[in-house]
Order: structure tokens, then C-alpha cells, then sequence
């Protein structure tokens, strides 16, 4: 463990000790598998804004524990592993949040313990999941329950962009660098079974090197197709039209990130029938998409899945869009190295004693435009 200066400090919650006794609190967040959408659109006022939606991905996922210690300088706070600086200033962030709103806490210094599953700088969420777990962990051991607004105003601070994993899963248009909502867009993506992969040999991608996006005015207005287009999508539970979507967002964001296998993801998309392909826009996770309804759905995983084997794209695991209240999908016949998940585990019990309520959605920037309107 490794201290780290320059914090400030934090409280105990009602009840807790006012100073001399370390109190602890945790949290957790999952993570998401890259972008359906990701580009320039326009918020309320009409100004170009960065956002994206992301696919998520339950079964990883950051744990954290905060232990507070009042009386102890509050300079003093440390994080373990030491090298999950952005996750320390989120929980020192905080702390002082936590303070601002309950005067009266103990000055305290946190430590501030991650475990987790998430693969590190493969575009899957991990500094949002670390950063928004620790801010769960420290508001817990405060005794409160920050709104997703704060959360998601402190992730930016902390880490400059954010992805909306304190949202818990709904589809909506995020700005990652503002940490707002631009769009709600439904209550579920349509239903569709991935089949994960790896990029570029799975290597991490250093996304403060890359290149900013175009902003132009044709590209604005090729989003804001797309971002209607997924709208509708959402609204007729259109398996087919999500994976247009994601394809055409992945195909333009070749010209940011360059993955030399692409031709071959949508090659094999084309062959065995997947509706599209999806990729984290800023990562290395790639995933072809099937509608569940298909005939011969298994049939067609299994010769998707030896297909990228065969073009040395490794598959990684199988998962589903459905949302906890549906039926689990059919296994499919990977591998035992490529798990199956599906959305069927509460991710609130793993958060901390005041977390166990789902956040509502933030209301958004941009309202909702009615589902009947062509999105064409």
C-alpha cells in the first residue's frame, strides 16, 4: 500500500465514530464491453458535444473497500493497488463531497483497498469502474448515498472522462468529458447474444495518444442519423437495426483507431450471419452480434467462433444484452475458456449498505423525440 499526500478529508456517517475508530464502507461498479455508438452530436442548445453509449457487461467488475480513520491527518490517504491514482482522487473528491454535505463528520484520512476482474486498457471501463467503486466505498462509509449526478460529475474530475457505468445499464447518450446525460434512449437495448473478441492481440491502447475526432459538419450530421437511427432501435427492440448501428460507429471510428483486423471482423460477421459488429472505440474488445431469434443460432456461434479462431482474432466470452428480467439465453457451445454470461445477478449486492437502492437515470439533456418519427 502507498500513501499519497496532498487529500483532504472525509466523516463518519450518523452513528458512526466521531473520531479514533477507522469505520469502512464499500462499493462496487461493473464494466461495459466498448461502445455501440460513439461521436459528436448535438445537446439541447445545439452545441457539438462529445458522447457515445456503451455496451454493458455484468460479471466483472471493481470492488472497493474505504476505511476511514478520524483523527488521523487527513493527507494521509493511500490506495491499494498504488498504482490506481485516478480511483484515490475519486475517493478523496469524496470525501470532501461527503463533508460538504455532512459538516459535522470527523476529518479523516482514507485507505482505500481495489479488487476486480476488469482487463486493464482494453477499452472495457476499468479507471471509470475503479474511480466510481471508490466513490461508492467512501460515500458508504460516510453514511450516504451520493446522487449518479455527483458520482458522475466527480468521475470526470478525477479521470477527465468518464464512462456512465454509475448508471447501472440503461441506454443513454452520455457526454464522457461533461459527465451528462444527452439522451435517455429506452429502457433496454434490443435483445442480442455477442460473441467477444480481442483486438490487435489484446495489447492495451494508451487513449490519451489518439488522435481527436472529427467535428465537421458533415460528420455531426452522419451521429445524429446514427444516434436517431439507434433510437428507433431501442423503441422497436430492432436487433437487427443495433447492429447497423454499431457497425457503421465502428467503421467510422476506424479512421481514430486503426484496427487492421476489421475487414476480417465484418467478414466474419457477413458469413455467419451476425446483424453487425461492435468495438470499443478507445480499446481492443470487439464483438459480433446475433439476434437471438435466429434459426440455428448455436450453429451459427460455433462457426463464428472458429471463424475468428481461424483468422487469429481470439474470442474471449458470450453474452447478452437481455436485461435481468428475461429468460437466460441458450448456452452456446464455447469453449470452457470462453464463459457465457447473461444479465441475471444483481449488481446491488455487492454495493455497500447505503447503495442498495438502484440510481435513477439522470434526467436528460436532450429529451427523447417520439418513437413514431421516421428515423430515416
Amino acid at each position: 500500500m502507498t500513501a499519497v499526500g496532498g487529500g483532504t478529508g472525509g466523516g463518519a456517517g450518523p452513528g458512526g465514530p466521531s473520531g479514533g475508530s477507522a469505520i469502512s464502507g464499500t462499493g462496487y461498479a461493473s464494466c461495459h464491453h466498448g461502445e455501440i455508438l460513439q461521436g459528436v452530436f448535438l445537446d439541447a442548445r445545439g452545441r457539438r458535444c462529445a458522447a457515445l453509449v456503451t455496451l454493458p457487461l455484468t460479471g466483472l467488475g471493481t470492488r472497493a473497500e474505504a476505511v476511514l480513520r478520524p483523527g488521523t491527518p487527513p493527507g494521509s490517504h493511500s490506495v491499494d493497488p498504488p498504482d490506481r491514482t485516478k480511483a484515490l482522487r475519486a475517493a478523496t473528491l469524496a470525501l470532501r463531497e461527503c463533508r460538504a454535505r455532512r459538516p459535522q463528520a470527523a476529518l479523516a484520512a482514507v485507505e482505500l483497498r481495489l479488487s476486480g476482474d476488469v482487463p486493464l486498457g482494453l477499452g472495457m471501463g476499468s479507471s471509470s469502474s475503479d474511480v466510481i467503486a471508490a466513490v461508492r466505498a467512501v460515500a458508504d462509509a460516510c453514511g450516504l448515498r451520493l446522487p449518479s449526478r455527483t458520482v458522475a460529475r466527480i468521475a470526470v474530475r478525477a479521470e477527465r472522462a468518464s464512462d456512465p457505468l454509475m448508471l447501472d445499464g440503461r441506454p443513454l447518450l452520455f457526454a464522457q468529458r461533461e459527465g451528462r446525460v444527452l439522451e435517455v434512449l429506452g429502457d433496454a437495448l434490443p435483445p442480442a447474444v455477442v460473441v467477444g473478441c480481442a483486438l490487435g492481440a489484446g495489447r492495451p491502447v494508451d487513449t490519451l495518444s489518439l488522435p481527436a475526432p472529427a467535428r465537421g459538419d458533415d460528420d455531426v450530421r452522419a451521429y445524429e442519423r446514427l444516434r436517431s437511427l439507434l433510437r428507433r432501435a431501442v423503441a422497436e427492440g430492432d436487433t437487427r437495426l443495433l447492429g447497423h448501428v454499431s457497425t457503421e460507429s465502428a467503421r467510422r471510428a476506424q479512421r481514430v483507431l486503426r484496427h487492421p483486423e476489421f475487414d476480417r471482423l465484418t467478414r466474419v460477421a457477413e458469413r455467419t450471419g451476425a446483424v453487425g459488429v461492435q468495438i470499443a472505440h478507445s480499446g481492443s474488445v470487439a464483438g459480433l452480434l446475433f439476434d437471438p431469434a435466429a434459426t440455428g443460432l448455436e450453429a451459427r456461434l460455433r462457426r463464428c467462433a472458429a471463424a475468428l479462431r481461424r483468422d487469429g482474432i481470439p474470442v474471449t466470452r458470450t453474452f447478452t444484452t437481455r436485461p435481468p428480467a428475461d429468460p437466460p439465453a441458450p448456452r452456446t457451445p464455447c469453449p470452457p475458456s470462453t464463459p457465457y454470461t447473461s444479465f441475471t445477478t444483481s449488481e446491488e449486492s455487492r454495493h455497500g449498505r447505503a447503495h442498495r437502492r438502484r440510481d435513477r437515470t439522470p434526467r436528460p439533456d436532450t429529451p427523447g423525440r417520439r418513437a413514431h418519427l421516421s428515423a430515416l
